[in-house]
């Protein structure tokens, strides 16, 4: 059994503030033997397009950053920091970082689909694409509970990719998210459990919620899904910490006993292309 954290915040323009609530999270959660803690998407901002240039930083470099691996290696534990602005020489992307409890930074995923589209709230239009440029990497990390995939919010719609992330070797896929109060309701838990059944992994989802200062409103309800679809743990609408105990065993139980990646003809016939 390991035992992983995730943290549900609502996180405002202020990046000090965001930060000293993970660190006193991440306490918390070391405290009680967490080894792996999650964070959601914006985590370290969430604010709006000239904010999120301003405070990029380039990967490896910044004081941002440099919180943040002081964080995990203060309390010994992996930190998954679910998405910050960083500046590359094509634009900003949306990021995923892991650090290790040696506070090294051990992986790092760049957002691949961005939230284009319009939604029937009082924020209207999404277009994540005019702050964001898109990844083009899939990515996972070796962890020390085991290999995590990476994902982030929007990406959990699009299944090729979690496809592709078992297919590396994922025991464990993280989506950090802000999903709206309205998408969410519709399609949150619905689509994080087919993401876990169909791959057979745990699915760890952290979200932001609540109402923030810049007016959005996010779904929240973070949950912790196992290998067959069930939800294991999950929060309502508050901000805090979860705690929960997965068994990787239990995946490769459900994987022994159902062969989903054997069994797909589809895979095989474009092996043999």
């Amino acid at each position: 059994m390991e035992r992983i954290g995730i943290i549900q915040m609502t996180s405002g323009p202020d990046i000090d503030e965001n930060l000293d609530f993970i660190a006193q999270q991440c306490e918390l959660a070391a405290k009680q033997g967490v080894k792996l803690v999650v964070t959601p998407e914006n985590a370290t901002q969430f604010a709006h397009r000239n904010a999120y240039h301003e405070n990029a930083e380039r990967l490896g470099d910044g004081p941002i950053q440099q919180r943040l691996s002081g964080i995990a290696k203060q309390n010994q534990l992996t930190l998954v920091l679910g998405s910050m602005p960083i500046r590359t020489e094509q634009g900003v992307t949306t990021t995923t970082l892991v650090f290790s409890p040696q506070g090294e930074c051990i992986a790092h995923y760049d957002k691949l689909h961005m939230f284009d589209v319009d939604v029937a709230d009082g924020h209207g239009s999404y277009r994540e694409s005019d702050t964001f440029k898109a990844g083009n990497q899939i990515v996972t990390a070796e962890t020390n509970i085991g290999t995590v995939g990476l994902s982030i919010c929007y990406d959990v719609r699009f299944p090729e990719l979690f496809k592709a992330l078992r297919l590396a070797g994922a025991q464990i896929i993280v989506v950090p998210a802000a999903f709206t109060a309205v998408t969410g309701k519709a399609h949150w838990e619905v689509l994080l459990r087919a993401r876990a059944i169909e791959t057979q992994c745990w699915v760890l989802a952290c979200g932001q919620t609540g109402t923030h200062p810049c007016g959005r409103q996010t779904w929240g309800h973070s949950m912790v899904i196992d290998p067959w679809g069930c939800i294991h743990q999950q929060l309502d609408d508050q901000v805090g910490l979860l705690v929960a105990e997965i068994d990787l065993s239990h995946s490769q139980q459900v994987r022994q006993n159902m062969p989903l990646t054997q069994h797909s003809r589809f895979q095989n016939a474009l092996k043999r292309k």
